[in-house]
């Protein structure tokens, strides 16, 4: 059973590395990243180099804060603001053997249905996994950049090392709701309606006003709980609830996708 997931996997992974719709999302989302770090670093240059003698930085004007620990908060919400996004690279990924109509080739291949699902939702695992770390490096080497002559070493700080492992957490986890969302559509753009649906819901904040405990119950809202300082936003639940929260909703829809596939034909 082991060597067919890993056989499976194998090939779902080649797969998506072979599909062109995949390197254009991943360049889009990145080239972005790129751009927002680079507008980005004059500003947080400038206010590194005005950090008091009593090591406060004002990031945001009228704002003074504790230099070390507003740097590591801007650092993660800079890779956090790209996590956005890769729902629907995610949904893209998934919707790319719907619109090839590649999915009865590969029930042939893989007769299984459940090792099939089990193959595509590690392979796409793998590939978000990849696409977060590059986020998290572009967002490391320009925070870098800004802090070099005042602490270079605060990129590296403990609270920045688990404040980027909980993005990573956040962005593959999310990110799988949209893959899930679009097997179970079977529709590349339903897919990423569905997941512009539920970040909106949380942005709107109506809900974190009005029903904070269903508003902690959102992915995006999730992460939010999780990688952002209660002190300077408004947050619904604390991280453990909200890890919580993102586990259950990858596992809930993969599973739901996966008894629908095991359903319906393989067309």
């Amino acid at each position: 059973m082991v060597t067919v997931v890993l056989a499976a996997t194998r090939a779902e992974l080649t797969k998506i590395l072979t599909l062109r719709g995949t390197w254009i999302v991943t360049g889009v989302i990145l080239a972005l990243h790129l751009l927002i770090c680079v507008a980005n670093l004059r500003h947080n240059t400038e206010a590194v180099n005005n950090i008091t003698r009593d090591g406060r930085i004002e990031l945001f004007a009228g704002e003074p804060r504790p230099a070390h620990q507003a740097i590591v908060d801007l650092l993660v919400a800079s890779s956090f603001q790209m996590g956005l996004f890769l729902p629907s690279l995610a949904a893209v990924l998934a919707g790319q053997e719907f619109r090839a109509h590649q999915l009865g080739q590969s029930v042939l291949v893989v007769p299984r249905r459940g090792v099939l699902v089990v193959a595509k939702t590690v392979a796409v695992t793998a590939y978000l996994l990849f696409v977060s770390l590059v986020i998290a490096g572009i967002s490391t080497a320009f925070m870098y950049a800004a802090v070099e002559d005042w602490d270079p070493g605060v990129v590296a700080s403990g609270d920045a090392l688990l404040g980027q492992g909980r993005f990573l957490a956040f962005a593959v986890l999310s990110a799988l709701v949209g893959y899930a969302l679009t097997l179970i559509a079977r529709s590349t753009l339903v897919g990423i309606i569905a997941t512009v649906a539920l970040i909106a819901v949380t942005m709107t904040q109506v809900l974190a006003v009005f029903a904070p405990a269903l508003d902690a119950l959102f992915p995006l809202s999730a992460g939010r709980n999780l990688l952002l300082n209660p002190q300077d936003s408004r947050l619904t639940a604390g991280p453990a609830h909200a890890l919580a929260v993102l586990v259950l909703w990858p596992l809930l829809t993969t599973a739901v996708a996966g008894l629908l596939l095991n359903r319906r034909d393989a067309r």
